[in-house]
């Protein structure tokens, strides 16, 4: 790791420790209903403020964007922190919860690490120096087509604006494929597909903090992240599929006839 990501991954592991330790007792934990189907609780916050002492002390100019606290001024370089993706699955016990803290600069993305504390895996990458899970370069999936393939997305909650074409997209893809899977932490979702986990994965409507340390990670794997008609403004409206360069493509093929003006943006 650079230094950089050193210090992402230990400011990560150690809001990990801190998730772990309230996973077991939710029924202490004080939760806020920010918008509908979208939730915050104390341990979002905590977390998030361990993430940040720990940037700031090593980086004091540094600017930051965090879920919770909104933006924290700085120079040229952005930390994005997303200090407890999968809140729904935590507050039910789900066992399927991250940490995602990615930097850019200048608005190109630079660093990112994933860390998901139940198995204490830490994804990690830096601008062309590769993806790693703990010590171990991961790449990518070879599969060649849609025919066999594992595909992973987000089932839209918050915005019901896009979910019809959404389901028809996945009516379209579940035809060839072996199978999809939702499993509810976004920054995970990107962080397996660079692992050859899954080999493809789409979702409407995410935030920044959700994917910035994920789309580093599958680029840095060898594979690809666009919006839903191979552009890039998916950094703007959050709408993006990913995979290696034959899945990329089967796959935006398969969903433009689903794609609403709205969603062509």
């Amino acid at each position: 790791m650079n230094p950089m990501t050193t210090i992402a991954a230990r400011a990560a592991r150690d809001a990990g420790k801190l998730l772990l330790n309230y996973f077991n007792h939710m029924e202490k934990v004080e939760v806020q209903a920010k918008q509908a189907n979208d939730f915050v609780t104390e341990v979002d916050r905590a977390s998030e403020q361990i993430i940040i002492n720990a940037i700031k002390k090593a980086y004091p100019d540094h600017a930051i964007l965090a879920e919770e606290s909104g933006s924290h001024a700085g120079n040229d370089y952005l930390w994005i922190i997303d200090p407890l993706d999968g809140t729904t699955n935590y507050l039910h016990g789900f066992p399927q919860f991250s940490i995602s803290i990615a930097l850019q600069y200048r608005g190109a993305l630079e660093a990112a690490v994933v860390y998901d504390p139940l198995r204490d895996e830490t994804f990690s990458a830096h601008k062309g120096g590769g993806a790693y899970l703990n010590d171990h370069r991961i790449r990518i999936s070879k599969q060649k087509d849609l025919h066999g393939a594992l595909l992973g997305t987000g089932i839209p909650y918050r915005d019901q604006r896009h979910v019809d074409a959404y389901f028809g997209m996945m009516k379209a893809l579940i035809k060839d494929a072996a199978g999809v899977r939702r499993p509810g932490s976004a920054a995970l979702d990107f962080a397996w597909l660079a692992a050859g986990r899954t080999d493809g994965f789409w979702e409407l409507g995410l935030a920044q903090w959700d994917f910035a340390g994920g789309a580093l990670l599958v680029k840095e794997a060898g594979g690809v992240v666009t919006d839903l008609r191979g552009g890039d403004t998916h950094f703007k409206t959050g709408n993006l599929v990913a995979g290696n360069v034959k899945i990329h493509q089967e796959m935006l093929k398969t969903i433009k006839p689903f794609l609403s003006d709205d969603l062509k943006a």
